[in-house]
């Protein structure tokens, strides 16, 4: 659909863009104060307590989660109608900053390396915008301020305390959640543009843990031991064959092995061999299948040799599905946003995880990349999320709180104009 033709179907975005730009001092002081400050895990006392001054005296019903840091904000329209989740994530990574900037974190071995600082102050920019149009939103606006997404599962922990639990309007009606949106920033992408693809956009996220048991014994003697050793070196050959043999190359699993561990002493067999790592598909069936040939792979190899294996699977963030529909009404919302040519379709998922991907197996939605390649640096060249020296162009800001905006308006049956 031509760009003409989405404006003339959701509306001119020239006052949302102005409107969210009016709030960019305040997206850019919110973002370095979380960045100067970082917090890891799900229990982020000073980030939950920032965010919830920048949200007072905003219209909205709050809920303070008590099994950890989260905040839902509820803003309800002047008009009765369902609801729309919007998510943003407030947690840093366990790792030191070398970034150089003059609001680097204070903190040590933690810092913002996921862009989480930038989600915060959006959502918190997309809240005031929302505020400001509350006599136009037919239903509400649930703001999903979450913990714990760089491995802690904040999101499944504020689903379990029942942040879908939305209750009736004043009129009595239902105000179900009927949609969720969420933007991940990445240097990867320049400023001005965002990536999105319907159908599973991000990787299921499962550990690896495999003890090969056998008998130790004096090296001089092998033939007196079970040694675990070469067991354990065939069992990781083995493991990439699986994949590139097993698993269907259009429906794809990366399995790594991370860390091996064995001995004590150069002269003595050790009893146990360990292997771990991690493992990554893209549909539930693939998943499942690696599960499935890792255990029958592990078991086989250790018995044809007279030991046995002992097979953990810890089974992390599942795969991000989004919703196809969802997807294509994001790509138009943001395209009559940012303009032609600035919404990209991704060829392939992403093998990072993300634990949106709760939310998303409950109500359909989806999420999208936001470009934030610093100024003067190509895609390619900038450091990546995770890295000790990644950074974010902050003008992307003004652009994601517009689209975090335009997505609960449009949801909603609200012209941007």
């Amino acid at each position: 659909m031509s760009v003409d033709a989405l404006i003339e179907q959701h509306g001119k975005s020239d006052e949302l863009r102005e409107q969210a730009l009016s709030f960019q001092e305040n997206a850019v002081a919110l973002r370095r104060s979380l960045h100067r400050h970082p917090e890891i895990g799900n229990d982020l006392p000073v980030t939950r307590e920032q965010v919830l001054q920048e949200l007072e005296g905003l219209p909205l019903d709050i809920t303070l989660h008590k099994t950890t840091s989260g905040i839902a904000a509820l803003l309800t329209g002047d008009k009765p109608g369902p609801t729309v989740l919007l998510r943003g994530d407030m947690d840093a990574l366990p790792m030191p900053e070398d970034t150089g900037l003059d609001f680097a974190s204070v903190n040590k071995n933690m810092m913002h390396a996921c862009g989480h600082d930038t989600h915060t102050s959006m959502l918190v920019q997309a809240a005031r915008v929302l505020a400001e149009r509350k006599a136009d939103i037919t239903g509400r606006v649930l703001f999903m301020f979450q913990p714990g997404e760089e491995g802690y599962g904040g999101a499944n922990f504020m689903l379990e305390e029942g942040l879908l639990d939305v209750p009736r309007h004043s009129d009595g009606s239902e105000s179900p959640i009927t949609g969720a949106f969420a933007m991940h920033v990445t240097p990867s992408i320049p400023v001005g543009m965002v990536a999105i693809k319907g159908g599973s956009l991000m990787a299921s996220s499962d550990e690896l843990s495999i003890v090969i048991r056998g008998s130790g014994g004096h090296a001089s003697e092998p033939h007196r031991t079970d040694d675990p050793i070469p067991v354990a070196c065939e069992l990781v050959q083995a493991l990439q064959t699986m994949v590139t043999r097993r698993i269907d190359a259009f429906d794809p699993a990366v399995v790594t092995v991370t860390k091996i561990s064995a001995g004590t002493a150069f002269n003595v067999i050790p009893e146990t061999a360990k292997i771990q790592g991690t493992i990554r598909a893209v549909s539930a069936k693939t998943r499942s299948k690696v599960h499935q040939n890792i255990t029958r792979l592990a078991e086989g190899i250790a018995a044809a040799h007279g030991m046995s294996a002992e097979v953990e699977l810890n089974l992390g963030y599942p795969v991000t599905v989004n919703d196809s529909g969802f997807a294509s009404f994001a790509t138009d919302v943001a395209t009559t946003i940012l303009g032609d040519g600035k919404v990209a379709q991704l060829p392939h998922p992403v093998m990072a995880a993300e634990d949106f991907s709760y939310v998303l197996e409950r109500i359909p939605g989806s999420m999208m990349f936001l470009g934030a390649t610093p100024a003067g640096m190509s895609p390619g060249a900038a450091a990546p999320n995770h890295s000790n020296k990644v950074m974010f162009d902050e003008d992307a800001m003004a652009l994601g709180v517009s689209i975090y905006a335009g997505m609960a308006l449009r949801h909603l049956g609200v012209r941007l104009s």
